[in-house]
């Protein structure tokens, strides 16, 4: 069967939804007090420092691991079910395959445990990194095992696709190849795609909706487009403690400039010069802010509507 019938049916809600989110292990808290709503459709950056709760965040909603407190609603579900595990795809930072299987045969898996399986899609997605069908996953690099596990995940054509940091360990060539057939395959069929990256360079111009956690609490959350539009860089030779109207983020001096990262409802300050952030500004801004600063969430207006 090359080119299925997308069955699935037109759906507009809430493809995740944490309430009261929170995952402990033996050490202390991974994940605590995580509210978030990602609309269907979406293409969701989740972006934090090393442990910071991204990988647990992505387990907990492919169902490895259970909550200890509140719950994660997947495509509306609150329960682990056989039916629910076909309509999600996941693809851990690890890329689990079984190393003495050959690459057609890891393909010919996928095909006969998933009914939506597009084999052109998969074979596409192999071909393009020229790997051969017999050689075995086990031979092959990170970056090719990585090409297998994305081709196997596309080709389920899941509802909502899981990706733990899933570009890597690939080159850039590969990476563009494999972010096109990413949007690709959301654009078609409204794939809802949630994906950590630590290259946030990466995730601009693809993504439209942003999670940014950090130490295992959800910063900003919403719309990559209103939570832009709610901040202004200002820069200016005045003392950002000062500024009036506007929230403070971070603020970094070189000689006499600074330049600050404001939450704001107000219009541009005098002395200073207005810009809209880039991606990359708010999130390093976020990132290199004081906790007390930055950890309390941040929601686009989308997001508080629907909440």
């Amino acid at each position: 069967m090359n080119h299925p019938t997308d069955s699935r049916p037109l759906q507009s809600g809430t493809a995740l939804e944490a309430v009261g989110l929170g995952l402990r292990y033996q050490g202390g808290w991974a994940l605590r007090n995580c509210e978030f709503q990602l609309p269907v459709g979406r293409v969701c950056g989740v972006v934090g420092p090393n442990g910071a709760g991204k990988s647990t965040l992505l387990q907990l909603g492919a169902r490895l691991l259970a909550p200890t407190e509140g719950e994660l609603r997947v495509l509306g579900e609150t329960r682990d079910t056989p039916e629910l595990r076909s309509r999600v795809g996941f693809v851990a930072q690890d890329k689990p395959l079984y190393p003495s299987f050959t690459v057609a045969e890891t393909l010919r898996l996928g095909r006969e445990l998933n009914p939506r399986w597009d084999q052109d899609l998969a074979q596409r997605i192999v071909d393009q990194g020229e790997l051969n069908g017999k050689a075995r996953i086990g031979s092959l690099s990170g970056g090719q095992r990585t090409r297998v596990a994305l081709a196997l995940a596309l080709a389920k054509q899941p509802e909502l696709l899981l990706l733990d940091e899933p570009m890597a360990d690939l080159d850039p060539l590969a990476r563009h190849q494999l972010m096109g057939a990413l949007m690709a395959e959301a654009a078609e069929h409204g794939t809802t795609i949630l994906l950590s990256s630590h290259v946030l360079a990466e995730l601009d111009g693809v993504i439209d909706h942003l999670l940014l956690v950090r130490s295992g609490r959800i910063v900003l959350a919403g719309d990559a487009d209103e939570l832009l539009d709610a901040h202004q860089l200002l820069t200016g030779a005045g003392d950002p403690a000062h500024l009036t109207g506007h929230t403070v983020v971070e603020s970094r001096s070189t000689g006499r400039r600074t330049t600050a990262l404001v939450r704001t409802g107000a219009a541009a300050t005098d002395g200073w010069e207005s810009t809209r952030p880039s991606l990359e500004h708010l999130l390093l801004g976020y990132l290199r802010a004081p906790a007390a600063d930055a950890d309390t969430p941040t929601t686009s207006t989308h997001s508080k509507a629907a909440a």
